[in-house]
């Protein structure tokens, strides 16, 4: 069944069964995993933000709503096995790394890129 979120911005992030999220420091991203082997990036975007960025989009339960949308997917983050597991390093150990753990019996380690690659929460790369 794929796998998308309410006021998550509509499409299809996920074609199978979401085994892990987690969290990055601040609250504002979250990382999800599924067994289709990729792993999503998701940002949360305030009531404010939500209505000058996206104003056609559907209000989940009120006006005062953010916004979670998918700005980011590693679509074979595990060469096609399941992501089972994910954790990002604490805000003390670096911003933007993130560990997942996958069916193909290895543990991945991404680094979000920064300085001339440049780094952003709403279209992060790693």
């Amino acid at each position: 069944v794929p796998q998308s979120i309410p006021g998550g911005g509509g499409g299809i992030v996920h074609t199978s069964t979401v085994w892990s999220v987690a969290f990055a420091p601040g609250g504002v991203r979250f990382f999800s995993g599924s067994d289709d082997g990729s792993m999503a990036i998701w940002k949360l975007y305030t009531a404010t933000e939500r209505k000058k960025l996206f104003p056609n989009e559907q209000v989940v339960v009120s006006s005062t709503d953010g916004l979670w949308k998918c700005v980011g997917k590693l679509p074979n983050a595990h060469s096609s096995y399941a992501v089972f597991s994910i954790d990002c390093a604490p805000t003390r150990a670096g911003h933007g790394r993130i560990a997942s753990a996958g069916g193909d019996n290895s543990i991945n380690i991404y680094r979000e890129e920064s300085g001339d690659g440049g780094t952003s929460l709403d279209a992060p790369k790693f």
